[in-house]
């Protein structure tokens, strides 16, 4: 191969994060997390299945507050992923494609994910 002297092509450390870009990679962040945590399911499942002993040392697993706070960031995961999933087809259409209504909906999907977040854990932890 022949060695030039150009540049090569800009790396991350050049480009400044934008709101879209973050986004886009949180998203897929997102959705990783969500394929780990959903074998959560079929174990409890599992697990419940086993009979009532093993249900109860079940309950004990979930009371504990840092695997709480692991439930909440989970379920956090899930509806940003929705919300953002919603924008993403939402562009597919054709919608929302301008930088101010790209920016706009970017807002408005994590407000509302911190929203619904919040909402339902109150709800569900009686807080």
């Amino acid at each position: 191969m022949i060695k030039s002297n150009r540049p090569t092509s800009p790396h991350l450390q050049i480009y400044k994060p934008q709101l879209t870009s973050v986004l886009s990679i949180s998203h897929r962040i997102t959705g990783v997390i969500l394929t780990l945590t959903s074998i959560l399911v079929p174990i409890s499942l599992l697990i419940i299945s086993l009979g009532p002993e093993y249900h109860s040392y079940l309950i004990a697993f979930f009371s504990n507050y840092f695997i709480k706070l692991l439930l909440v960031g989970a379920q956090f995961t899930l509806i940003y992923h929705l919300c953002n999933g919603i924008r993403h087809l939402f562009w597919d259409y054709g919608y929302g494609l301008s930088i101010e209504k790209s920016y706009l909906s970017g807002y408005l999907v994590i407000f509302v994910s911190v929203l619904v977040t919040f909402i339902s854990v109150l709800m569900i932890f009686e807080v």
